[in-house]
């Protein structure tokens, strides 16, 4: 791992969305390490670098679902926004969801985009890819290492 990466963290516990997100990624033209973890709870863990996730990154941006086991991805992304350490990092929301409800849930609770899950294999690729070409290519992410209640 590099410096220069730029670190994802992935909250996503079905294992074809991970491997299609691994698929977009791999043919990325930026450096990514992708982090992925399958619960809400760990994700938390990760975050606040505990237990097994002592030496974890900061993650630039992270992309949440918002079904998972044991946390559900708007408690997850509650967690995060409230948390002085976290709160300026990107929250992308990739849900199946794509009820009105869940957006306007999502936004008031802090999300910076929501996307619904394309259907299919290519439209999913071309998703991952848009999102990182916007997220780290046109917008300017906060330095690793300047925290986020500054």
């Amino acid at each position: 791992m590099t410096n220069n990466a730029i670190d994802i963290l992935l909250i996503e516990d079905n294992p074809a969305d991970v491997q299609l997100a691994r698929e977009a990624l791999d043919e990325s033209k930026f450096w990514c390490n992708l982090h992925v973890i399958k619960d809400g709870e760990s994700a938390m863990a990760f975050l606040r670098r505990e237990g097994a996730f002592a030496d974890a990154p900061r993650p630039d941006i992270i992309i949440l679902d918002l079904n998972l086991p044991k946390k559900d991805g708007r408690e997850v992304l509650r967690e995060i926004k409230e948390d002085d350490r976290f709160k300026c990092i990107p929250v992308v929301i990739l849900t199946m969801s794509a009820a009105d409800e869940d957006t306007l849930n999502a936004y008031e609770l802090g999300a910076n985009c929501f996307i619904t899950k394309p259907i299919g294999f290519d439209q999913f690729i071309r998703v991952v890819q848009s999102i990182e070409n916007f997220w780290f290519t046109i917008v300017k992410l906060p330095r690793k290492e300047e925290p986020c209640n500054v």
